[in-house]
């Protein structure tokens, strides 16, 4: 580190009033570097994230809002923590132990992240804190977020206690470990929904068509069009879906392909190079590596997750609006690590149910660079 090297430092303030009048608390975490990461407790959102280009110069590379308000209104889940289950189950039904449930349809005749009141929508207990090394200076900052999901929540069986903890250390590394301990079997699949342009959110905000990707997946999920996995696994080899040496976003997302016409470009999720059994390998791997060339920033995600949810920001229009940036058509990405869409349908898919006596634990790890 150089001797011009920041404190770390966890500050908060509130952030806006939520409509019963509770307070929502805004928490910004710094680190040695400089590095800055902003989280609400409304939702665990992510709502700025400063990291450096090749120059050391910062900038904001997540989507969202200054203000508390739309992401309690018009928030396409921007950097929101997804819960009880992220992405989708099909038509909101599964059965349990013979017992068939119903969620509520908030995405079509789906059900889609948790729901509409799902983990994305609560206000979050959180605690901040500062963990130090084995010679007292500060080697981490950070945020443990906790929430009791009661039974029946949104249609889900089970008090479900869920801790999700937030940690920036001095290598410009986030780090976000999910917990959760159940008394009723219930289906869970926690993520994290950050929109990245690694370009930096400023008055104008370029797409990220130019970004280069790689993810280390050999095979993906194909959808109905409904964006319901169908159950196989489809090689990506000689596809648009094939990203396992880096290329452009851009370079193959207008492909005539039935599933990019499915998805209105990338929303899959791509089953990663590890063990693909029903209890699959807790490895923590990297699953994608993400170059934005003009900035030079460089974006790892590392997961003990088996798949990851590749978003293009297809459904971005331009009609919202946030830190003086207006976001048009595919100018985020999402990288979601995740269990598979729909498993609790799909018995060939890896398990995404908990049960009592059990405890859900998987860390992801989002690691930023610099290559010139």
């Amino acid at each position: 580190m150089s001797d011009n090297r920041e404190i770390p430092s966890v500050s908060q303030k509130v952030f806006g009033q939520l409509p019963d009048g509770r307070d929502a608390q805004l928490f910004t975490l710094t680190n040695s570097q400089g590095m800055i990461v902003k989280i609400t407790d409304f939702g665990g959102i992510i709502t700025e994230l400063h990291v450096p280009d090749k120059h050391g110069q910062l900038a904001d590379v997540a989507l969202g809002f200054d203000h508390l308000a739309p992401y309690c209104d018009v928030s396409p889940y921007f950097g929101a923590l997804i819960g009880r289950f992220g992405n989708r189950i099909a038509d909101g039904r599964f059965v349990l132990d013979d017992v068939s449930y119903q969620l509520p349809c908030n995405d079509g005749d789906n059900h889609l992240h948790g729901g509409s009141a799902g983990f994305h929508r609560v206000k979050w207990d959180a605690i901040p804190f500062v963990r130090n090394d084995a010679r007292g200076e500060i080697a981490a900052v950070g945020l443990t977020l906790s929430y009791l999901s009661v039974d029946g929540e949104q249609g889900y069986p089970g008090n479900l206690q869920v801790t999700v903890t937030y940690t920036l250390t001095n290598a410009n590394e986030l780090q976000v470990l999910y917990q959760a301990e159940t008394d009723q079997a219930t289906p869970i699949n926690l993520t994290q929904h950050t929109y990245f342009n690694l370009a930096g959110i400023s008055d104008s905000v370029s797409d990220i068509l130019g970004h280069e990707l790689m993810i280390n997946a050999d095979a993906y999920t194909p959808v109905n069009s409904a964006l319901i996995p169908t159950g196989s696994l489809l090689s990506v080899a000689d596809t648009a879906f094939d990203f396992r040496t880096p290329k452009l976003i851009g370079a193959r997302i207008q492909d005539e392909d039935q599933q990019l016409g499915y998805g209105s470009g990338y929303d899959h999720n791509y089953v990663l190079n590890k063990s693909r059994s029903k209890e699959f390998s807790q490895e923590l791997s990297l699953a994608a590596r993400v170059h934005e060339p003009v900035s030079g920033r460089v974006l790892e995600l590392w997961t003990q997750e088996p798949g990851i949810q590749f978003y293009s920001g297809n459904f971005l229009d331009g009609s919202l609006s946030g830190k003086t940036a207006n976001y048009g058509h595919r100018s985020g990405f999402c990288l979601e690590p995740q269990h598979y869409p729909d498993s609790p349908n799909q018995t060939a898919f890896p398990n995404t149910i908990l049960r009592p006596g059990e405890e859900y634990e998987s860390l992801s790890v989002y690691r930023f660079s610099v290559q010139d």
